[in-house]
């Protein structure tokens, strides 16, 4: 795409959200299916206690208008992206509280760690800040990784000594904290998950797991599981997509450049496995004669590729980039007002049948986000 593609698609994405912001203001929309988005703030469903307000997409709604406030100046923008914020910060003290787990990066760093960057804003620091704590407060120091999520379901197993490759991105919050506050500590516990997920997760084709149990009280690895990937063993790809991101963003903050060779690793064998298409399948691994697809995977490796560009220039990772983002506008992209959502053919998960091939909040951001690198007009949360 070049510079004028790239600012015409900005436009578009703009005015749809304008028209969004007018139909669903005050709400937490998650899915469109069908072309009508969801609101996590309606009560009258029967949430469990890690969804509703403390569903772990909802910082990217206020994330989208921070996005768009950074790109126009235009103070509705960041109006929304606050009022948003404050509607999952209910979260810090409600019965919510106990269903926040380690996406707290992904709730608060584009909405609270975003408005401050840009701003300079008190609150939003605090807020961020109080998100860092409690994800620094799931770190287990004797397996020195984060606990991904809560035991939900009493007498189900167990998840105690449960992480996944998502996690490399909520510890941009913890990078964050050490830079505001001057204290190393949120660092030193960011740093060495990320060194556990290096060498747990990667396999030796540069492909990730999902998830990798360890032992809770002693450490190590205990196994791995397919998560929301085709089976385990297999590619999920937008676990691949994360783990582009997050250990460039690790690298970015560290300077290890152990960390950079994860990413490049990670996205060499990306690179390889890409259909001539273009469009992602939900596993790199499943039947090619199936058509699921993950939109939003495309979508966070463009991110990831762009910003491992900068480190690794004249490896065709921002060509790739731009290749995938293309491919998305001009197949994927729905710019209609009639419908909620840009970003069609997402998918949460290989054998779920209810977030197949819909459209997710965080894809859309994701979107405007590498079409913000693009054009040179992003502001780094991450």
């Amino acid at each position: 795409m070049d510079k004028k593609e790239v600012l015409n698609t900005l436009s578009q994405i703009e005015n749809k959200f304008a028209d969004a912001l007018k139909k669903h203001k005050g709400t937490l929309p998650a899915v469109s299916k069908d072309g009508v988005y969801d609101n996590r703030l309606d009560l009258s469903v029967n949430w469990t206690i890690d969804n509703g307000p403390a569903w772990w997409t909802n910082g990217f709604w206020g994330g989208i208008f921070n996005q768009l406030y950074a790109l126009t100046g235009k103070k509705e923008y960041l109006d929304e992206a606050r009022e948003s914020r404050k509607l999952i910060d209910t979260c810090f003290l409600s019965e919510y509280y106990t269903g926040l787990h380690h996406d707290v990066g992904f709730m608060w760093l584009p909405t609270a760690v975003a408005d401050y960057i840009m701003t300079g804003d008190e609150e939003a620091k605090r807020r961020g800040l109080l998100a860092a704590q409690l994800l620094a407060g799931r770190y287990n120091p004797q397996g020195e990784f984060i606990r991904a999520w809560n035991d939900i379901v009493p007498g189900d197993k167990s998840n105690k000594g449960w992480v996944i490759i998502d996690s490399m991105l909520n510890i941009s919050i913890l990078y964050w904290a050490t830079k505001v506050t001057n204290d190393p500590r949120f660092a030193h516990i960011a740093e060495p998950h990320a060194t556990t997920v290096m060498n747990a997760f990667i396999r030796e084709d540069g492909s990730v797991r999902h998830i990798v149990e360890f032992d809770a009280d002693k450490g190590g690895f205990v196994c791995d599981y397919g998560g929301q990937g085709m089976k385990q063993g297999s590619s999920w790809t937008r676990g691949q997509s994360w783990g582009i991101y997050g250990f460039t963003n690790s690298y970015t903050h560290t300077g290890r450049k152990d960390f950079l060779d994860a990413a490049v690793k990670i996205a060499d064998h990306v690179i390889s496995v890409i259909p001539e298409s273009y469009l992602i399948p939900v596993d790199f691994d499943q039947d090619k004669n199936l058509s699921f697809e993950d939109s939003t995977a495309a979508a966070v490796i463009a991110c990831g590729l762009i910003e491992l560009d900068k480190y690794v220039p004249g490896k065709g990772y921002k060509e790739t980039a731009e290749k995938l983002i293309e491919v998305l506008t001009n197949q994927r992209a729905d710019f209609s007002l009639e419908r909620d959502g840009i970003l069609q053919r997402c998918t949460g998960s290989f054998n779920g049948l209810n977030d197949r091939e819909v459209n997710f909040v965080y894809a859309d951001y994701y979107y405007l986000e590498a079409l913000m690198k693009l054009a040179g007009k992003d502001v780094m949360f991450w």
